[in-house]
């Protein structure tokens, strides 16, 4: 089942195309279309607002794939594109990496910054290991997901410090607790 959620930025619109592949994703959390808005507005307006991306002033509506899946598929997915054979909590496939991202938008009526997956069972296992909710851990990891997608990545130190910091601070908006406290 497709559900799109249009946001009216100021900006640019940006467009989240959802599909459920597993309903226990709405069994756990029945809101999960609002969470997921709630997330990407959140991520994006805080984003414009504190870094110079020049895609956030693109003309065009910003589309973004999610993918709420399984271990299964996920595990697949990680095998075939990343070459690591397990299962990992998100996946995302940012198309602003590659070297024709900007020449291939000319032709389009919208902009596609990529997709991103997500693992219902092993997100349960690390909520239920971090003794967080699982509503809390896939706000996390869904901002996480759209800084993948907006460009961000965390190989170097210098750029995961950036990228964890952007996080605390998105969640915090939120009035959700920073996830890489050690004592929660």
């Amino acid at each position: 089942m497709k559900k799109k959620v249009k946001n009216n930025r100021e900006m640019t619109d940006t467009i989240l195309d959802i599909i459920c592949e597993d309903e226990r994703w709405r069994e756990t959390l029945p809101q999960i279309e609002v969470i997921a808005e709630k997330i990407k507005t959140a991520t994006f307006n805080y984003v414009s607002e504190h870094e110079n991306l020049k895609i956030l002033r693109a003309d065009k509506p910003l589309c973004i794939g999610l993918c709420l899946s399984n271990d299964e598929q996920v595990r697949a997915l990680n095998r075939d594109y990343r070459g690591m054979d397990k299962p990992t909590n998100v996946l995302s496939f940012a198309n602003i990496d590659f070297a024709d991202f900007n020449n291939e938008n000319v032709n389009f009526a919208e902009i596609e910054l990529g997709n991103i997956i997500l693992a219902y069972e092993t997100m349960k296992r690390e909520a239920e290991s971090e003794m967080i909710s699982l509503e809390e851990h896939f706000c996390h990891l869904l901002t996480h997901g759209f800084l993948h997608i907006l460009g961000y990545d965390h190989i170097k130190e210098d750029e995961a410090e950036q990228m964890e910091a952007l996080e605390v601070a998105i969640l915090q908006k939120l009035n959700i607790s920073n996830p890489y406290e050690e004592d929660k």
